[in-house]
């Protein structure tokens, strides 16, 4: 399976503007700047808030893989990411991401959706992509 994207930017690297586009359509010129990147308060996405929620839709699906081969059940689970990025002097750098996930499974043992949790973050396919990035998890459940 492969998934497709593109982009397009006029002007320059600072003041200019892009847009951000998906095959499937679901992203559509969608506007991406420096600006937003850098001091936010803006209408436009940034390259750090796709790959958030790419890789918070990549690890809830590889949780809910990994609560399902512990026999856990889950009602729900929710999950948000937080990536900076810092410029510094040789550039932008994506200095950390976390992850915080909410799990809700009545009945269900808190250590092992922990376990499970964890074992998720390092064999998600995003966060082995990100690998070079410190990724943190915060872990919340409801028994």
């Amino acid at each position: 399976m492969k998934s497709y994207a593109s982009a397009h930017w006029e002007g320059s690297p600072k003041d200019g503007t892009g847009t951000i586009s998906t095959k499937t359509g679901v992203l559509k010129n969608t506007p991406y700047s420096s600006k937003a990147r850098f001091e936010g308060g803006t209408s436009q996405t940034t390259p750090e808030e796709l790959i958030g929620a790419a890789h918070a839709g990549c690890y809830t699906m590889a949780l809910g893989f990994a609560l399902m081969r512990a026999g856990i059940n889950q009602k729900s689970i929710s999950t948000d990411a937080e990536v900076e990025v810092i410029l510094g002097e040789k550039g932008a750098n994506i200095t950390g991401i976390k992850l915080k996930t909410v799990v809700e499974a009545p009945g269900a043992d808190a250590a092992k959706i922990k376990e499970a949790a964890e074992g998720a973050k390092v064999g998600c396919p995003v966060s082995k992509a990100l690998s070079a990035v410190p990724i943190s998890l915060e872990v919340e459940t409801k028994v």
